[in-house]
């Protein structure tokens, strides 16, 4: 089968999932097949010790790759981009939480834009209520950032244009913060991301996810990968902020101390004027970058 003729590659990342992974296999045959597209399934096993590889092998014309250890969901999510042949890509979780039903819809969404995002109605991972504490909060934040309003920034039902996300692989972590990454990566660059609204169930196993951990990592690579395509969005207001504290400390330090100012009134206006200069040197950067 010659590249050009498949349209859409399957990417499944799969870690000690054999107790899903055939429904999943059987339910994305059975919503592919009615296409008519030539199509392509691949599994990344990142190092599963359970029966993740011999089920995907009982399936025909499922390609598996094997890495030799556990590197993470997001490695694993790359490996098989590099791997893909197919115009777009469309990623499931293994689990057997995300419908395979709204797969049709979002590929013949990519008609008109670069990335598609299944929006997750609920919540039904582990933790439930730390989970959507957390996720709400660096979801609000990544919306600010990107000036987008994001109904779902870490959903693993998507689909994307294979060329658009080759140019982001070496800005994306090894993690499950892989998809948050690449959202607004592509948001930060202006290209037409788009959610349509999906059903959400109970995972089958056991989740990897690390309330904790994996909660930071989310966090940091909001605000990394922000500063990395637009960093003003970070340092001006944090900029603003300080010079707002500084002048009302200047005001009460004129009234308090008969026109002499603290040290500390000094180190907070000229730490305002710092970060102001860092925020504008790397907005810099990033605009020479892309010349």
């Amino acid at each position: 089968m010659e590249n050009q003729e498949i349209l859409v590659s399957m990417v499944i990342p799969a870690y000690n999932e054999e107790e899903a992974m055939g429904k999943v296999l059987d339910d994305i045959t059975r919503v592919l097949e009615p296409l008519g597209v030539w199509y392509e399934v691949i599994v990344v096993d990142d190092g599963s010790t359970d029966g993740t590889v011999a089920c995907c092998q009982a399936h025909p014309n499922v390609k598996v790759i094997t890495h030799g250890q556990n590197r993470g969901t997001g490695a694993a999510r790359t490996t098989g981009v590099r791997a893909a042949r197919g115009r777009y890509i469309v990623m499931t979780d293994a689990d057997g939480t995300y419908p395979a039903e709204a797969i049709p819809q979002m590929i013949a969404e990519l008609e008109t834009c670069d990335m598609v995002i299944g929006a997750r109605e609920q919540e039904m991972g582990t933790v439930m209520v730390l989970r959507s504490l957390a996720k709400n909060f660096i979801r609000l934040l990544a919306s600010y950032l990107t000036r987008t309003r994001i109904p779902d920034l870490n959903s693993g039902l998507r689909a994307m244009k294979r060329e658009v996300v080759m140019k982001f692989l070496p800005i994306l972590h090894s993690t499950h913060s892989w998809v948050s990454t690449i959202t607004m990566a592509m948001l930060s660059n202006g290209y037409n991301v788009r959610w349509i609204p999906i059903a959400y169930y109970k995972r089958i196993g056991r989740s990897t996810f690390h309330p904790v951990t994996d909660t930071y990592n989310y966090l940091s690579l909001v605000v990394r990968t922000v500063t990395y395509f637009d960093p003003l969005r970070i340092f001006l207001p944090l900029s603003l902020g300080l010079f707002g504290v500084g002048v009302i400390k200047m005001i009460y330090d004129i009234f308090a101390y008969n026109f002499h100012l603290a040290p500390t009134t000094v180190i907070i206006l000229l730490s305002a004027f710092q970060v102001g200069a860092i925020g504008l040197l790397a907005d810099l950067i990033v605009r020479r970058s892309k010349l």
